[in-house]
């Protein structure tokens, strides 16, 4: 499922800075411009930004070509390449840095940038993984509460979900204001807490993959046939539900029934990989609640028959990727 495309309001915009040049700060560029923001890109690396310029005009065409982007040149108008850091970041309302998965790298960057950005202008980093706590240890004082992670899916522009990590110094108008800017843009922000390494985009992913290489090891599958499961089964539904209403639409009687019947069996398969995180009763009580608040159960018949719906009106649509593939 793609991204919908943020329609710019007549409102004043604030500038937004994106410190890094790659595929990533490309995209948050795009994001951003296409909501209606100045964007300004800078990279240390003049190569980079030139091939920089080049990426944003291609992707935009793509996205124009599908109808994701209403006018290609005025959002490519918004972006502008700066030279110089301190020029990039004056003004801005948020920073968002995409620079190598390096803690020492962020750290400086976020550093150089703080001496010229406003003092509310909120550090946002992409990091895939590393905590916001490490980004901000042994910078100056009082920065560290203006610090924050915004991972992204990849590519922005058509995975809109952003998970927004606060480290336990980063002051709640800083996750607010990040917060307010990524929906405006047309992200779909993810609170996550405690910090957790790869938070949860990655951890789900990182499941997911270690289990597949474990299946490919074990002789179980081949690579093609592990992806084929995921492409025209797993996939289809995490499409539209994720995994918790997934089972809780599989089994009649929802989450409650399906950890009562299928509980053991996943505890088993877990102690097969040395893991041992039991679904607890209280745990299961726990999502059962927050499933049956955001679906009582006697609206499930109503919601399963909607996914059946949305599967059938995407069936046409996988087919035919899957032919021209």
């Amino acid at each position: 499922m793609t991204a919908t495309a943020a329609t710019p309001t007549s409102r004043p915009m604030e500038p937004i800075a994106v410190t890094g040049a790659g595929s990533i700060g490309v995209a948050f560029a795009i994001v951003f411009a296409r909501a209606g923001h100045e964007v300004r890109v800078w990279d240390p690396f003049p190569a980079a930004l030139e091939r920089a310029r080049a990426e944003l005009s291609d992707r935009l065409d793509q996205l124009s070509e599908h109808g994701l982007v209403g006018n290609p040149g005025a959002v490519r108008a918004r972006v502008t390449c700066a030279q110089d850091l301190a020029e990039a970041v004056a003004g801005v309302a948020l920073v968002q840095e995409c620079a190598p998965e390096r803690v020492e790298v962020k750290q400086d960057l976020i550093r150089r940038a703080a001496r010229s950005a406003p003092g509310q202008a909120v550090f946002a980093s992409s990091s895939s993984a590393i905590r916001p706590s490490l980004v901000a240890a042994d910078l100056p004082e009082g920065l560290g509460e203006r610090i924050l992670v915004g991972h992204p899916g990849n590519p922005p522009y058509l995975i809109p979900v952003i998970e927004l990590v606060p480290s336990p110094s980063t002051a709640t108008w800083a996750v607010e204001r990040a917060r307010a800017l990524y929906t405006g843009a047309g992200l779909r922000p993810v609170t996550v807490c405690h910090e957790p390494e790869g938070f949860v985009f990655n951890r789900l992913q990182g499941a997911v993959l270690r289990e597949a290489y474990c299946l490919l090891r074990d002789g179980i599958a081949t690579v093609d046939e592990i992806d084929e499961v995921v492409r025209s089964g797993l996939g289809r539904r995490w499409s539209l539900i994720g995994p918790f209403e997934t089972v809780d639409l599989n089994t009649r009687g929802g989450l409650a029934s399906h950890a009562e019947k299928m509980g053991p069996a996943y505890a088993r398969m877990g102690a097969e990989r040395g893991q041992d995180d039991p679904w607890t009763p209280d745990l299961v009580s726990a999502a059962v609640q927050q499933r049956r608040t955001l679906l009582p159960l006697d609206r499930w018949e109503e919601r399963v028959r909607w996914r059946d719906e949305q599967l059938m009106r995407l069936t046409p649509l996988w087919e035919d990727i899957r032919r021209t593939s």
